[in-house]
């Protein structure tokens, strides 16, 4: 299995509020939710490129939340499952990718700074054989580095 680590993300909420949130997935279904919302739907679209905005929108559309999983519904090769497999309070919450033609995981890992701060590393394990892993690794790189900016920059309500 091949590892891809993000760099270190800080996030302004005490680790508590952070793991609360990530090991519940329902609470990340207010993604879906506001793209609908006009004024949230042009500040996507003021960071996405044009050209992939409609594929985001699609993507978003096709999620459903569960406490225990994502679900990819509209994905092309069937519904792709990302469930969380071990929860480790405050610290960790382990993912694992089901119903993908590839074997793989996702690791957070959060640590406080302070009373009001943290810090959050993101890990991708994918299992594939070398051409693969040659045709994919530069965008696994990318992704799980905007993955974990994506995530420090949740509003965690604490």
């Amino acid at each position: 299995m091949t590892t891809y680590e993000s760099s270190i993300k800080q996030v302004y909420a005490p680790q508590g509020a952070v793991y609360a949130k990530l090991s519940d997935l329902t609470h990340l279904s207010v993604i879906k939710e506001r793209m609908d919302d006009p004024a949230f739907a042009s500040a996507v679209a003021a960071q996405v490129p044009a050209d992939k905005l409609e594929q985001l929108r699609t993507a978003v559309e096709g999620l459903d939340f569960s406490p225990d999983t994502v679900t990819v519904t509209n994905s092309p090769i069937g519904p792709v499952t990302l469930a969380i497999v071990e929860r480790d309070e405050p610290k960790c919450v382990k993912f694992e990718l089901q119903n993908a033609p590839i074997k793989g995981n996702l690791w957070i890992q959060m640590l406080p700074t302070s009373d009001t701060t943290s810090k959050m590393r993101c890990t991708v394990g994918v299992d594939m054989n070398f051409f693969m892993r040659k045709m994919i690794e530069k965008q696994l790189k990318e992704g799980v580095e905007k993955l974990a900016e994506m995530l420090s920059r949740i509003p965690y309500g604490y």
